[in-house]
Parts: structure tokens; C-alpha cells; sequence
């Protein structure tokens, strides 16, 4: 798999890690449920197939935490955000690889 990264280019998944579900929205700590819902944050994940939304970070490069929307079953990249801002975006076409 290759990542198309909005500031060095397109490089091999080896220079990339994955850091989590780019999905997920943080608990409010002042809710009633907050302790049960901080479980589920913490511990419960989905195993979806198909689009999803991953943070990645470019730890072999720049360093930048990346957004990445990709077919989890394919690894097919759809498209790549800076995390940080989301304005700078590389859209690339579905490829399988």
C-alpha cells in the first residue's frame, strides 16, 4: 500500500503508522454516563468493512499525522487530510492495491 502524503508525496506504507479511528469523538467528561462512556472510547472498537476514516502519521518522513480515507477490505486510498486544520487535501482515485 502507498500514501499519497499532502507534503512529501506518495511513499510506502512502511514509512507510515497507524494511530486509531479517526472517527471516534472524545466523551464529555461532565455527563451523567460519562464513566461507562469513557470504557467504550477507550476499550471498544468496530471492525467495519469498507470506507473508513484512519489518523495516520508519517513517523518515516514529516512526521505530520494524516487522515486517511481508505477501503479497509481493498486498502484502497480514497483521500488524504492533514490532520491538523484538514485544508490541506490530496484526493486520489480508488486504486486497489
Amino acid at each position: 500500500m502507498r500514501i499519497p502524503c499532502p507534503f512529501c508525496g506518495e511513499r510506502g506504507v512502511s514509512e507510515f503508522s497507524y494511530r486509531g479511528d479517526a472517527t471516534l469523538q472524545r466523551p464529555d467528561a461532565g455527563s451523567e454516563n460519562a464513566l461507562a462512556a469513557f470504557v467504550d472510547y477507550v476499550h471498544l472498537r468496530d471492525n467495519p468493512a469498507g470506507r473508513h476514516r484512519e489518523f495516520w502519521q508519517h513517523t518515516g518522513g514529516c512526521r505530520a499525522w494524516l487522515v486517511v480515507v481508505r477501503d479497509v477490505r481493498t486498502h484502497a486510498i480514497e483521500q488524504v487530510s492533514a490532520a491538523r486544520g484538514l485544508s490541506q487535501t490530496v484526493d486520489v482515485q480508488m486504486v486497489e492495491v
